[in-house]
Protein backbone atom coordinates (compact mmCIF):
# COMPACT_ATOMS: atom_id res chain seq x y z
CA UNK A 1 0.00 0.00 0.00
CA UNK A 2 1.12 3.69 -0.93
CA UNK A 3 0.32 7.16 0.59
CA UNK A 4 -0.67 9.39 -2.27
CA UNK A 5 -1.43 13.09 -1.72
CA UNK A 6 -3.17 14.56 -5.00
CA UNK A 7 -3.27 18.04 -5.41
CA UNK A 8 -6.58 19.33 -6.75
CA UNK A 9 -8.66 16.47 -6.12
CA UNK A 10 -12.06 17.46 -4.83
CA UNK A 11 -13.09 17.25 -8.79
CA UNK A 12 -12.33 16.35 -12.27
CA UNK A 13 -9.04 14.24 -12.59
CA UNK A 14 -7.79 14.33 -9.31
CA UNK A 15 -10.58 13.15 -7.79
CA UNK A 16 -10.69 10.48 -10.37
CA UNK A 17 -7.15 9.58 -9.38
CA UNK A 18 -8.15 9.50 -6.12
CA UNK A 19 -10.87 7.36 -6.43
CA UNK A 20 -8.82 4.71 -8.58
CA UNK A 21 -5.95 4.74 -5.74
CA UNK A 22 -8.20 4.46 -3.14
CA UNK A 23 -10.41 1.46 -4.66
CA UNK A 24 -6.75 -0.07 -4.97
CA UNK A 25 -6.20 -0.08 -1.26
CA UNK A 26 -4.02 2.96 -1.29
CA UNK A 27 -3.70 5.52 1.14
CA UNK A 28 -5.02 8.62 -0.47
CA UNK A 29 -4.77 12.07 0.89
CA UNK A 30 -6.94 15.09 -0.69
CA UNK A 31 -6.34 18.72 -1.75
CA UNK A 32 -8.91 21.14 -2.00
CA UNK A 33 -9.10 24.85 -1.86
CA UNK A 34 -11.20 25.62 0.44
CA UNK A 35 -13.01 24.14 3.61
CA UNK A 36 -16.45 24.26 1.40
CA UNK A 37 -14.99 22.04 -1.37
CA UNK A 38 -13.14 20.02 1.45
CA UNK A 39 -16.46 18.98 2.13
CA UNK A 40 -17.38 18.17 -1.13
CA UNK A 41 -14.11 16.11 -2.20
CA UNK A 42 -14.90 14.39 1.30
CA UNK A 43 -18.32 13.01 -0.14
CA UNK A 44 -17.21 12.14 -3.36
CA UNK A 45 -13.80 10.33 -2.17
CA UNK A 46 -15.15 8.44 1.37
CA UNK A 47 -12.33 5.85 1.12
CA UNK A 48 -9.28 9.16 1.29
CA UNK A 49 -7.76 9.06 4.78
CA UNK A 50 -7.44 13.06 4.88
CA UNK A 51 -7.42 16.05 2.83
CA UNK A 52 -5.42 19.21 2.51
CA UNK A 53 -6.70 22.76 2.04
CA UNK A 54 -5.51 26.06 0.67
CA UNK A 55 -5.62 28.42 -2.62
CA UNK A 56 -2.82 27.27 -4.76
CA UNK A 57 -2.86 30.81 -6.28
CA UNK A 58 -1.73 32.30 -2.94
CA UNK A 59 1.66 31.85 -1.85
CA UNK A 60 0.58 31.96 1.75
CA UNK A 61 -1.29 28.87 1.54
CA UNK A 62 0.45 26.79 -0.65
CA UNK A 63 3.41 27.34 2.83
CA UNK A 64 0.27 25.82 4.53
CA UNK A 65 -0.76 23.14 2.34
CA UNK A 66 2.97 22.01 2.83
CA UNK A 67 2.78 22.10 6.27
CA UNK A 68 -0.36 20.14 6.85
CA UNK A 69 0.83 17.59 4.35
CA UNK A 70 4.10 17.20 6.41
CA UNK A 71 2.13 16.88 9.58
CA UNK A 72 0.54 13.68 8.07
CA UNK A 73 4.29 12.40 7.52
CA UNK A 74 6.16 10.99 4.36
CA UNK A 75 3.99 10.12 1.11
CA UNK A 76 5.19 7.59 -1.30
CA UNK A 77 3.94 9.84 -4.24
CA UNK A 78 2.74 13.13 -4.85
CA UNK A 79 0.69 14.29 -7.76
CA UNK A 80 0.48 17.34 -8.62
CA UNK A 81 -2.60 17.33 -10.37
CA UNK A 82 -4.00 21.01 -9.64
CA UNK A 83 -4.14 23.63 -12.75
CA UNK A 84 -6.22 25.74 -14.64
CA UNK A 85 -7.16 26.17 -18.24
CA UNK A 86 -6.82 29.24 -21.15
CA UNK A 87 -10.70 30.22 -21.23
CA UNK A 88 -10.09 33.52 -18.86
CA UNK A 89 -8.30 36.51 -19.39
CA UNK A 90 -5.06 37.72 -17.60
CA UNK A 91 -5.72 37.43 -14.16
CA UNK A 92 -3.37 38.68 -11.40
CA UNK A 93 -3.24 37.07 -7.95
CA UNK A 94 -2.45 38.60 -4.57
CA UNK A 95 0.92 37.69 -5.14
CA UNK A 96 0.99 40.20 -8.26
CA UNK A 97 1.55 36.62 -10.24
CA UNK A 98 -0.28 36.15 -13.76
CA UNK A 99 -2.24 33.18 -12.30
CA UNK A 100 -2.10 30.12 -14.79
CA UNK A 101 1.99 30.60 -14.14
CA UNK A 102 1.39 30.96 -10.63
CA UNK A 103 -1.29 27.88 -10.32
CA UNK A 104 0.10 25.98 -12.83
CA UNK A 105 4.16 26.43 -12.52
CA UNK A 106 5.04 27.83 -8.56
CA UNK A 107 2.71 25.94 -6.58
CA UNK A 108 4.14 22.37 -7.91
CA UNK A 109 7.51 23.93 -7.49
CA UNK A 110 6.67 25.23 -3.87
CA UNK A 111 5.22 22.44 -2.65
CA UNK A 112 7.92 20.37 -3.86
CA UNK A 113 10.81 22.06 -2.11
CA UNK A 114 8.56 21.89 0.95
CA UNK A 115 7.04 18.99 1.25
CA UNK A 116 9.37 16.08 2.58
CA UNK A 117 10.78 14.40 -0.52
CA UNK A 118 8.71 11.52 -1.41
CA UNK A 119 9.48 8.17 -3.37
CA UNK A 120 7.95 9.39 -6.77
CA UNK A 121 6.70 13.00 -8.37
CA UNK A 122 4.00 12.96 -10.89
CA UNK A 123 3.42 16.22 -12.85
CA UNK A 124 0.70 16.95 -14.81
CA UNK A 125 1.50 18.21 -18.30
CA UNK A 126 -0.66 18.54 -21.54
CA UNK A 127 0.16 17.58 -25.48
CA UNK A 128 -0.20 21.34 -25.42
CA UNK A 129 3.17 21.64 -23.78
CA UNK A 130 4.28 21.45 -27.44
CA UNK A 131 3.60 24.74 -28.31
CA UNK A 132 5.27 26.14 -25.46
CA UNK A 133 8.11 29.01 -25.30
CA UNK A 134 10.32 28.40 -22.99
CA UNK A 135 11.67 32.20 -22.64
CA UNK A 136 11.20 33.77 -19.10
CA UNK A 137 11.71 37.33 -20.25
CA UNK A 138 7.88 37.70 -19.62
CA UNK A 139 6.46 34.92 -17.42
CA UNK A 140 3.82 37.05 -16.03
CA UNK A 141 2.57 38.15 -19.60
CA UNK A 142 3.21 42.56 -18.20
CA UNK A 143 4.64 43.31 -21.66
CA UNK A 144 2.90 40.76 -24.44
CA UNK A 145 -0.69 40.89 -25.55
CA UNK A 146 -2.25 38.61 -23.71
CA UNK A 147 -2.94 35.10 -25.03
CA UNK A 148 -4.43 32.50 -22.47
CA UNK A 149 -3.56 29.53 -25.24
CA UNK A 150 0.00 30.34 -25.55
CA UNK A 151 0.10 31.03 -21.20
CA UNK A 152 -1.43 27.44 -20.53
CA UNK A 153 1.17 25.50 -23.11
CA UNK A 154 3.65 27.57 -21.64
CA UNK A 155 2.76 26.40 -17.91
CA UNK A 156 2.21 23.22 -19.42
CA UNK A 157 5.76 23.07 -20.93
CA UNK A 158 7.44 23.97 -17.46
CA UNK A 159 5.60 21.26 -15.61
CA UNK A 160 7.49 18.87 -18.22
CA UNK A 161 10.40 20.99 -16.90
CA UNK A 162 10.00 20.81 -13.68
CA UNK A 163 9.68 17.02 -14.09
CA UNK A 164 12.90 16.07 -15.70
CA UNK A 165 14.86 18.87 -13.75
CA UNK A 166 13.58 16.92 -10.59
CA UNK A 167 14.31 13.55 -12.22
CA UNK A 168 17.91 14.72 -12.72
CA UNK A 169 18.97 16.69 -9.58
CA UNK A 170 17.49 14.00 -6.88
CA UNK A 171 17.99 10.91 -8.76
CA UNK A 172 16.66 8.89 -5.75
CA UNK A 173 13.14 10.35 -6.66
CA UNK A 174 11.31 8.93 -10.09
CA UNK A 175 9.82 12.23 -11.42
CA UNK A 176 7.55 12.32 -14.33
CA UNK A 177 5.15 14.09 -16.37
CA UNK A 178 2.17 13.39 -18.09
CA UNK A 179 0.09 14.38 -20.73
CA UNK A 180 -3.73 12.98 -19.30
CA UNK A 181 -5.27 13.80 -22.85
CA UNK A 182 -7.97 16.00 -23.92
CA UNK A 183 -10.72 14.71 -21.81
CA UNK A 184 -14.38 16.07 -20.46
CA UNK A 185 -13.51 18.15 -17.32
CA UNK A 186 -14.64 21.48 -16.50
CA UNK A 187 -11.22 22.62 -17.87
CA UNK A 188 -11.33 20.35 -21.52
CA UNK A 189 -14.94 21.16 -22.20
CA UNK A 190 -17.93 18.63 -22.48
CA UNK A 191 -16.86 18.00 -26.59
CA UNK A 192 -13.07 16.67 -25.48
CA UNK A 193 -12.49 13.98 -27.47
CA UNK A 194 -10.03 11.78 -25.17
CA UNK A 195 -11.11 8.62 -22.96
CA UNK A 196 -11.89 10.35 -19.29
CA UNK A 197 -11.29 7.19 -17.81
CA UNK A 198 -8.21 7.07 -19.10
CA UNK A 199 -7.30 10.13 -18.38
CA UNK A 200 -7.10 9.76 -14.41
CA UNK A 201 -5.44 6.07 -15.01
CA UNK A 202 -1.60 6.94 -15.95
CA UNK A 203 -0.59 9.36 -12.60
CA UNK A 204 -1.85 7.07 -10.43
CA UNK A 205 0.00 3.95 -12.56
CA UNK A 206 3.08 6.07 -12.47
CA UNK A 207 2.48 6.60 -8.40
CA UNK A 208 2.06 3.56 -7.28
CA UNK A 209 2.89 0.47 -9.88
CA UNK A 210 5.99 -1.60 -9.50
CA UNK A 211 5.67 -2.10 -13.47
CA UNK A 212 9.24 -2.29 -14.74
CA UNK A 213 7.60 0.86 -17.29
CA UNK A 214 6.56 2.91 -14.31
CA UNK A 215 9.41 2.57 -12.58
CA UNK A 216 11.57 5.20 -14.54
CA UNK A 217 12.18 9.17 -14.21
CA UNK A 218 12.64 11.63 -16.40
CA UNK A 219 9.38 10.67 -18.77
CA UNK A 220 6.64 12.03 -20.68
CA UNK A 221 4.19 9.41 -20.52
CA UNK A 222 0.83 9.26 -22.15
CA UNK A 223 -1.85 6.28 -21.71
CA UNK A 224 1.13 4.67 -20.11
CA UNK A 225 3.87 4.80 -23.11
CA UNK A 226 6.52 7.21 -23.53
CA UNK A 227 5.72 10.46 -25.52
CA UNK A 228 7.93 12.23 -26.97
CA UNK A 229 8.35 15.56 -25.20
CA UNK A 230 9.69 19.60 -26.17
CA UNK A 231 12.95 19.66 -26.69
CA UNK A 232 13.09 22.16 -23.78
CA UNK A 233 12.19 19.90 -21.02
CA UNK A 234 15.26 17.51 -21.24
CA UNK A 235 17.52 21.20 -21.82
CA UNK A 236 19.56 21.53 -18.22
CA UNK A 237 20.10 25.47 -18.93
CA UNK A 238 16.13 25.58 -19.05
CA UNK A 239 15.57 23.67 -16.41
CA UNK A 240 17.90 25.22 -14.29
CA UNK A 241 16.59 28.77 -15.34
CA UNK A 242 13.26 27.78 -14.44
CA UNK A 243 14.21 26.50 -10.81
CA UNK A 244 16.07 29.95 -10.26
CA UNK A 245 12.93 32.10 -11.55
CA UNK A 246 10.61 30.30 -9.00
CA UNK A 247 13.38 30.47 -6.48
CA UNK A 248 13.58 34.27 -6.88
CA UNK A 249 9.49 34.51 -6.73
CA UNK A 250 8.57 32.01 -3.73
CA UNK A 251 12.17 32.97 -1.85
CA UNK A 252 12.27 29.29 -1.30
CA UNK A 253 15.02 27.35 -2.83
CA UNK A 254 14.63 23.84 -3.95
CA UNK A 255 17.20 21.36 -2.43
CA UNK A 256 20.05 20.50 -4.71
CA UNK A 257 20.47 16.63 -3.51
CA UNK A 258 18.42 13.78 -2.36
CA UNK A 259 18.46 12.93 1.00
CA UNK A 260 20.66 9.99 1.98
Amino acid sequence: MSKVLITGSSDGLGLMAARRLVAAGHEVILHARSQARARDAETAAPGARGIVIGDLARIAEIRGIADQANRLGLFDAVIHNAGVGNREGRIETVDGLEHIFAINVLAPYLLTALIERPKRLVYLSSGMHLGGDPDFTDLQWKRRRWNGTQAYSDSKLFDAVLAFALARRWPAVRSNAVDPGWVATKMGGRGAPDDLDLGSDTQAWLAVSQDAEAMISGAYFYHRKRQRSHPAASDVTIQDGLLAVCEELTGTAMPAAAAV
